[in-house]
């Protein structure tokens, strides 16, 4: 989730996103607001064919990182692998930006993927082994990864990001503790190869889309969270809606998840033991990444969407850290 004042800047009649847009071949009038959260998202047409538009300030993101994002896509399709593809802008750029009284803004333009999102309510087993094959296939191809030109970030990386959010709020002892905890066990893995590399981070269905009686099911987009970590964390951020539900049915679709991924790549027994360690460095992530989209300051013109989205966070955030209390005590 970016910064609240940088999204409510961002969307300001969507002015960022009209000159973006000239950089790439369009259809007027088909430009519109897909999705707001860690980048900016807008769908759009040419000749009829639909493409998104995703864009970030440089705050939040940077060009060297983006490039790493598309390099590693493209190992990807070279590879087989069913994912979206960056579209060159009109002066064969894939990367475009423009300056503003605000900062830079980046963007890049995706083709759209085909197929439909699955919802957490309605898979079925068979689809949950599926996407286990998929996630799985992209960590095999992961580990022969080496990149040409910058690297993605680590998770070494995000620990001082954690780091430094924490420690501007004084009163979020119990996250630092935490945090200090988890990296001192996530320091005690192996990162072979074979059990770390570059994952995609937010391997969830909302950024997959399935096409049935295919060699691929699944269509993935969104590579932007990708960063160097155990595979075991791309596994449980995947099933983050499905692990602790107290409910049979949604342990038998992990279980499927399992054996799909396990049919690809071997799972060993200890890293499904390691699930809720990682679960915590995910939530101490989330928990950052909140309390830094809730630093904003002041907003003079507020859009009517503000309030609601300011106070979902809020809860979210309480939630978090109440689990870090519980860990602690």
């Amino acid at each position: 989730m970016m910064n609240l004042g940088i999204m409510v800047r961002g969307l300001s009649a969507n002015t960022v996103a009209q000159k973006l847009i000239q950089f790439w071949e369009h259809d007027a009038g088909t430009l519109k607001v897909w999705r707001a959260s860690s980048n900016f998202v807008y769908a759009f047409e040419h000749n009829q064919v639909p493409y998104f538009l995703r864009f970030s300030f440089e705050q939040d993101n940077s060009i060297e990182q983006i490039k790493a994002e598309l390099e590693f896509m493209h190992y990807l399709q070279s590879n087989k692998f069913p994912c979206v593809s960056p579209i060159p802008s009109i002066s064969g750029e894939l990367i475009e930006t423009i300056e503003t009284q605000h900062g830079t803004y980046i963007a890049v333009v995706f083709s759209a993927a085909n197929g439909t999102n699955l919802d957490s309510e309605t898979i079925t087993e068979n689809q949950m082994e599926e996407w286990g094959k998929s996630l799985a296939s992209l960590h095999c191809l992961s580990r022969n990864f080496e990149p040409v030109s910058e690297r993605r970030k680590s998770w070494l990386d995000k620990v001082e990001f954690m780091e430094n959010v924490f420690q501007k709020h004084p009163q979020e002892q119990e996250a630092l503790q935490e945090l200090s905890t988890v990296s001192s066990w996530l320091q005690s893995l192996p990162t072979t190869s074979d059990v770390h590399g570059l994952i995609h981070y937010d391997f969830e269905l909302d950024n997959m889309f399935y096409k049935e009686n295919e060699d691929h099911s699944f269509i993935i987009i969104d590579f932007d969270d990708a960063m160097y970590h155990w595979y075991a964390l791309d596994i449980v951020s995947a099933l983050d809606d499905f692990i602790d539900n107290d409910n049979l049915h949604s342990d038998l679709l992990v279980q499927s998840f399992l054996n799909g991924y396990g049919s690809v790549s071997a799972i060993e027994n200890d890293v499904v033991n390691q699930f809720k360690q990682f679960q915590r460095y995910a939530k101490l992530y989330k928990f950052a990444r909140l309390l830094s989209s809730l630093d904003y300051g002041e907003i003079n013109e507020k859009p009517p969407w503000l309030d609601e989205l300011r106070g979902k966070l809020i809860r979210v955030s309480d939630e978090l850290r109440k689990s870090f209390q519980k860990s602690i005590n």
